[in-house]
C-alpha cells in the first residue's frame, strides 16, 4: 500500500518535471536548436516521472490511482507537445 506521503512526494516530483518541461518548451520556441541538452533532459525527466507513476499505481488505493492517473495524463500531454514541437 502506497503511503499518502509517498504519493504526494511523487506528485510533487512530477509537477517539477512538468514545470521544467514547460520552461524548456518556451525556451525551444525562442532559441530553436540552442537548448538541445536541456530539452532532452526535460523529456527524460518526464519519461522517468511517467514510469514512476506507473510503478506507484500498483500499490495505490483507488483514490490515489485517480490522482496518479490525472498526473499521468498531464505528463503524456506534455510529452506529446514536446515531440510535436518543431524544436
Amino acid at each position: 500500500m502506497a503511503t499518502r506521503q509517498s504519493v504526494n512526494e511523487l506528485i510533487e516530483q512530477c509537477t517539477d518535471a512538468l514545470n521544467y518541461a514547460q520552461e524548456q518548451c518556451k525556451e525551444a520556441s525562442l532559441q530553436e536548436h540552442y537548448n538541445n541538452e536541456q530539452y532532452i533532459e526535460a523529456q527524460t525527466n518526464l519519461e522517468q516521472a511517467y514510469n514512476d507513476l506507473h510503478t506507484m499505481d500498483h500499490s495505490a488505493n483507488q483514490q490515489q490511482r485517480e490522482q496518479l492517473h490525472r498526473m499521468r495524463l498531464q505528463i503524456e500531454q506534455m510529452q506529446n507537445k514536446m515531440t510535436l514541437q518543431s524544436h
